[in-house]
């Protein structure tokens, strides 16, 4: 199997380290047909700032790879961005204006964000944390509110991938790769965060949704870097035709 696109990376724009122009010559020295840069949209947030300053600074990175894509012919260069869902109805924290104007969208649900308000802080971040500890909220209904708010999200709005589905938060992976597979959005399988388990691909597979491999690389270094995620789907025996970016 080799790769032939990275969909999830980040630079210094964000949380990631890498400048936009050495990511590419990385790329370029992988062999990659196309490139993504994706930074988190602006409700990502911990003790320092994760995700873009607000969402016009997309726009701003979208001007800067179009100019490393006049110099570099041997690779497509996209602009994208890792919006996150920030209630239970998938809202995402990235306008729709902004969207259209970006060349892949990838979203998920993340623990560490801005929520749209306090109901929505309560049902993504403390009832995963903690509410189900302290017994007011079961792991059940946990489960059916995170899966919701990622349904919502891919019937809302055109995502190409959802990304690292499950980690952090428990998901009915068959229920979302349905509604994936309808709508075509891919599912992730992430070697950042290598949370998935055969189980996990083999279940979502049986949908027919199609699959995502990506790098999720904070460092030059790290683009185009996917050997835990190769390695768990040739154990899952995972069909290559519903595999995007690998051939």
């Amino acid at each position: 199997m080799k790769l032939v696109a990275d969909y999830h990376t980040h630079t210094n724009y964000g949380h990631g380290t890498g400048l936009i122009e050495d990511n590419i010559k990385q790329a370029i020295e992988l062999g990659l047909d196309e490139l993504a840069i994706t930074e988190h949209g602006p409700a990502s947030h911990s003790l320092t700032r994760l995700g873009v300053k607000d969402s016009l600074q997309l726009l701003e990175i979208k001007e800067e790879i179009a100019e490393y894509d006049r110099y570099f012919n041997e690779i497509n260069l996209l602009t994208g961005v890792e919006a996150n869902v920030i209630n239970l109805d998938g809202k995402l924290d990235v306008p729709e204006l902004i969207l259209k104007e970006l060349d892949i969208i990838l979203a998920g649900l993340h623990l560490w964000i801005k929520p749209k308000s306090l109901q929505a802080g309560k049902e993504i971040i403390f009832d995963n944390l903690i509410g189900y500890k302290l017994g007011l909220v079961s792991k059940e209904e946990i489960r059916e509110k995170n899966t919701q708010a990622l349904v919502n999200a891919v019937e809302k709005y055109n995502i190409d991938i959802i990304t690292h589905p499950g980690y952090q938060l428990d998901i009915d992976t068959h229920k979302l790769a349905t509604v994936c597979q309808k709508e075509d959005t891919c599912l992730e399988i992430n070697n950042s965060h290598n949370q998935l388990s055969v189980s996990f691909i083999n279940t979502a597979a049986s949908t027919g949704v199609e699959f995502a491999v990506n790098s999720d690389a904070h460092t030059t270094k790290g683009i185009g870097q996917i050997d835990s995620a190769l390695e768990l789907i040739k154990r899952a025996k995972l069909d290559l035709d519903q595999v995007i970016n690998v051939i």
